[in-house]
């Protein structure tokens, strides 16, 4: 890409299958499940599933991006890009106000790229290590310049990646103890009225909001149910209109589907493309050895994992980018299900039997019994493992502080590998205290250099050569253990018109959305 054209504020909706939607009606409650509970939805300090899911709606970027992961306008109307590629110029749009009534401007953008998000998110450094300077020429025009052409920044202005954060609210304070963490101030189409710890989170229609007549919808409730059985009866009772992927365990997703007045979509999680694999803590014995962790590679029935413990829903992965986003290549050593080679690579390397503790991902029975599984598969190969089971808060304390031997979890990818896979393998992404990096401390100076040559080069061919090549040489090493390519269908009260309008699904469409009299 070498050119964008300016793009107006108006080509806010996206979607082909919005063009055949009714009219809008406004008013009215929606009633979502948020699981698990977040610990925050402040988007600079907590970005896991369940806080971008509500906090989408609190705070805003740059971009939008649709199904094809093309940019849309969000709080940018138009922009373009230099014919060289190295300055792109973001008009924001006039009139836009955040939660407490000051006015949104290019300072506040400013702030968030240039000081805020830098401290506070490791991903939004990777993203700007490529910038040499962003500066406004006046309130409400935005100038990145490029060190060299960086096609993937296009991709990394979306509202998680680079959310836009209240400079008069911020500025000069602790950004992770100052008392707006706890209520938010965006620019978003709602505001957190309520959060009752435990029950539900209340967010209200924005009536300062800048696109005229939305948000359609007048009042979101995130209800948090513990209980995987008892959101599925929310569901069927009616109490809830909106189960997230994720918030139901997947066998009951079939009979839920097939309810009167029940719609399912999959759609939504194109700009994520949620992967799924398990952390091997490469700094200790025996998982510092490579044909250890291919020998657990081996010992897993990952084809299993999805037809029966995921019902058929997402793809068995093939190493560390998904094949839902660009530059995926299917090359380098593939690990199909084969206890007898895991055994024959743990007597080569001379594994004495040492247990190792496998830290489930805690979002319901699903990721339970999925770590069962991984027990049982590896118990098969002679490697003894203990499921330790944590809380989401304590599962984030021990993976960022790397008190684990292996763990589940799944990242988001988030549209281009310069943006959401190589900061989980590059050595500078090594840092205690953020579960959002590489935690499992691979270091290789050779994938590094061919990450960092794959961000810049240009065209997009030598970008998927490079990242061919380094696909191949970390299927070799498997600094961790690849799972699937999650998929997670939303199931939804049908009278809810156009619930999904962008690639990042609910946390960036329900300003869209409507529901039906």
């Amino acid at each position: 890409m070498r050119r964008l054209l300016s793009i107006p504020l108006a080509f806010t909706l996206s979607l082909s299958a919005s063009a055949v939607l009714a009219e809008p009606v406004s008013g009215g409650k929606l009633d979502l499940i948020v699981q698990p509970e977040p610990p925050s939805v402040m988007l600079g300090v907590v970005t896991n599933g369940p806080a971008i899911l509500v906090g989408g709606n609190i705070y805003e970027g740059l971009l939008r991006y649709d199904e094809k992961l093309s940019p849309m306008p969000s709080l940018a109307s138009s922009w373009t890009v230099s014919e060289d590629g190295l300055t792109y110029t973001f008009k924001l749009v006039e009139g836009v106000k955040w939660h407490d009534g000051k006015p949104m401007t290019a300072a506040d953008v400013l702030f968030s790229a240039n000081d805020y998000l830098l401290k506070m998110q490791p991903r939004h450094r990777n993203l700007m290590s490529h910038v040499e300077s962003v500066t406004a020429p006046d309130d409400y025009t935005v100038v990145f310049k490029l060190k060299e052409p960086f096609e993937a920044f296009i991709r990394g202005l979306a509202f998680y990646t680079m959310p836009i954060i209240p400079k008069h609210i911020y500025e000069g304070t602790d950004y992770a103890t100052n008392p707006a963490n706890e209520k938010p101030i965006g620019t978003g189409p709602y505001k957190l009225a309520e959060w009752k710890r435990g029950s539900y989170i209340k967010l209200v229609k924005n009536a300062d909001y800048y696109l005229e007549g939305k948000p359609y919808i007048d009042e979101l409730y995130y209800h948090v149910i513990p209980d995987g059985a008892s959101r599925a009866v929310a569901f069927e009772t009616g109490n809830v209109a909106v189960l997230p992927g994720g918030s139901v365990e997947n066998f009951d997703i079939p009979r839920l589907a097939e309810l009167p007045n029940s719609c399912i979509t999959e759609k939504g999680w194109e700009y994520f493309a949620p992967l799924s694999w398990m952390w091997l803590n490469n700094r200790t014995a025996p998982l510092d050895n490579p044909k250890f962790r291919q020998a657990i590679m081996y010992a897993m029935d990952r084809e299993f994992a999805k037809n029966v413990i995921w019902n058929g829903y997402g793809k068995v992965s093939t190493g560390p980018i998904s094949s839902k986003i660009p530059f995926y290549s299917d090359t380098g050593p593939s690990y199909p299900y084969d206890p007898a080679k895991a055994k024959a690579l743990l007597e080569e390397i001379g594994y004495d039997g040492k247990p190792l503790r496998l830290l489930p991902l805690p979002y319901g029975e699903t990721w339970q019994r999925w770590a069962e599984a991984v027990k049982q598969n590896l118990a098969q190969v002679g490697i003894p493992v203990e499921i330790e089971s944590t809380d989401v808060a304590g599962w984030n304390q021990k993976t960022s502080q790397w008190d684990y031997d292996i763990a589940f979890t799944y990242l988001y990818q988030n549209g281009d590998p310069a943006i959401g896979v190589d900061r989980n393998y590059k050595t500078s992404q090594i840092a205690k205290g953020n579960p959002f990096n590489n935690v499992e401390g691979y270091s290789n100076p050779e994938v590094d250099k061919i990450f960092d040559e794959a961000a810049v080069a240009f065209p997009a061919s030598k970008r998927q050569e490079l990242y061919t090549e380094v696909q191949a040489k970390l299927r070799q090493d498997v600094p961790v253990a690849w799972l699937l390519e999650l998929s997670f269908p939303t199931i939804y009260n049908c009278k809810v018109e156009n619930l999904v309008s962008t690639a990042s699904g609910l946390p960036n469409s329900i300003r869209d959305a409507w529901i039906k009299p």
